[in-house]
């Protein structure tokens, strides 16, 4: 992809999150849509045009993502918002479930990065984490998710103090109205009311302002909470 927009890649970019942020940087940005379902990845490239392409590959095989990665020589913005939550108390999860959780949430999120540092320093680019409340506060039944998330926020703070040629910006969310968010008002047994949450779109714009910021802006963490 040849052109003279700059380039972001956005994991998670098949539904919720990831694809907004992708549609809210289509005007400006020619897209890599990172994902694993290639159906869905089709779908949102389609929806933003030829200046998207799909970038199906799985986060967690360190071969498959080398392998995805060797072609880009240069990248404006990175966008990390593929993740799990799988939620439970401490006595109900198993070590799979934590180490799956971090597997995806923050290894595959160091890896990705560090695969595209040189990319990233070619153009003095952006990389934002999307990460959570839960990051900031853990609380009963979120230990694993919670402890994957305090986990990127360390990892986004030492990225952004050893790269300081790069803006480094970590971006927590409320709840948002995403089949995550679904699925954890099942499991807590409540009954889903998507007027409480944030709007995935709200979520972009956040990202959004600070990869446009002004060069002698740089946004570091912003939280977003819905406003109800």
């Amino acid at each position: 992809m040849a052109t003279d927009r700059p380039l972001a890649l956005v994991t998670g970019a098949s539904r919720g999150i990831g694809a907004a942020v992708a549609a809210a940087l289509a005007p400006t940005h020619d897209l890599l849509l990172g994902g694993r379902d290639d159906a869905a990845l089709a779908a949102v490239a389609t929806r933003l045009g030829d200046r998207a392409l799909p970038w199906p590959v799985d986060l967690t095989d360190p071969v498959a993502l080398a392998g995805a990665t060797e072609r880009i020589d240069e990248l404006d913005v990175l966008v990390h918002s593929a993740g799990v939550g799988m939620l439970g108390t401490v006595a109900e999860l198993d070590v799979d479930t934590w180490r799956r959780q971090f597997e995806v949430n923050v290894v595959a999120v160091a890896e990705l990065t560090r695969l595209l540092l040189p990319a990233l320093r070619a153009t003095r680019g952006s990389v934002v984490t999307v990460n959570s409340g839960a990051g900031l506060a853990a609380r009963p039944g979120w230990g694993s998710y919670a402890a994957s998330k305090f986990a990127l926020r360390a990892f986004t703070d030492a990225l952004r103090g050893e790269e300081p040629a790069l803006r480094v910006c970590s971006v927590h969310p409320g709840r948002v109205d995403t089949d995550m968010q679904r699925a954890v008002v099942a499991h807590e047994g409540g009954e889903y009311d998507a007027a409480r949450y944030l709007r995935p779109e709200s979520v972009a714009a956040a990202v959004l302002a600070a990869v446009t910021a002004s060069r002698d802006a740089h946004l570091t963490e912003i939280v977003v909470r819905p406003s109800g």
